[in-house]
């Protein structure tokens, strides 16, 4: 029994296109021609482009393929091989799934943390400040994570006072500024008094506190206005200054 290429490429499930690419590539020997110069395909060809095709099928490169040999008709080690990246494969997936799930049910960004987006979903968050947190996570190690991801959930700042800050123009002037870091104090301490680890966010960071630090603060004068730097500035003075005993 002899097929033509044609032939042999339907008998397998196949392509023209790629019968003659496993010949170009060593995986499929070339058959002998008959006296009209047509190649004339015999069983072990058949068996040994299924083979191919299974492999393929399965989930093996070519080259893959090639390394196993033409003898090896069960390549238990490569086979579980493949198993094991498989499985790994499809636990990577399931998470991604949960993770898509909680994206669309809860509307939370992508360019956060899975962990920490939830967190971030609930708050009230300018663009800027959002910006702020994404450099956050990259800087931050799990204990000052679970720290920042807590302080969003439970803010006490109200949402008025976030928007006056986030809506200040950059030439905003001295009374506005002055005003507004006086209006924000109380708030700002009882923050720090709720969430104490915000006095040691950068502790555990993995590339130490000292890089954090400074990343964090090329962040703040890259995502906010001159404006609301000078007040945040003021609000961190003015929360750093001991009472007056007279007051």
């Amino acid at each position: 029994m002899a097929w033509s290429t044609r032939e042999i490429a339907e008998l397998a499930g196949t392509s023209l296109r790629a019968v003659r690419h496993y010949h170009e590539v060593g995986l499929l020997d070339e058959p002998e021609r008959r006296a009209n110069g047509y190649k004339q395909y015999g069983v072990a060809h058949l068996v040994r482009l299924l083979r191919i095709k299974r492999l393929v099928d399965l989930g093996f490169s070519l080259s893959q393929i090639a390394a196993m040999g033409d003898d090896d008709d069960h390549p238990e080690q490569a086979l579980r091989t493949l198993d094991a990246e498989l499985a790994a494969t499809i636990e990577r997936l399931q998470r991604v799934r949960v993770e898509l799930g909680l994206i669309l049910s809860r509307s939370t960004p992508t360019d956060l943390p899975p962990d920490f987006a939830p967190a971030a979903a609930g708050a009230e968050m300018s663009e800027a400040d959002r910006s702020f947190t994404v450099v956050m996570t990259r800087v931050l190690g799990p204990e000052g994570m679970r720290t920042y991801a807590d302080m969003l959930q439970h803010n006490s700042v109200p949402a008025a006072a976030a928007e006056e800050f986030g809506a200040l123009p950059a030439d905003a002037d001295e009374r506005t500024r002055a005003e507004l870091a006086q209006r924000l104090l109380p708030m700002v301490s009882a923050l720090f008094a709720e969430h104490p680890g915000l006095n040691t966010l950068a502790s555990d960071a993995p590339r130490g506190a000292r890089f954090a630090e400074q990343t964090v603060a090329k962040a703040l004068v890259d995502v906010y206005n001159r404006a609301q730097l000078d007040v945040l500035y003021r609000t961190h003075i003015l929360l750093n200054t001991p009472p007056d005993p007279e007051d």
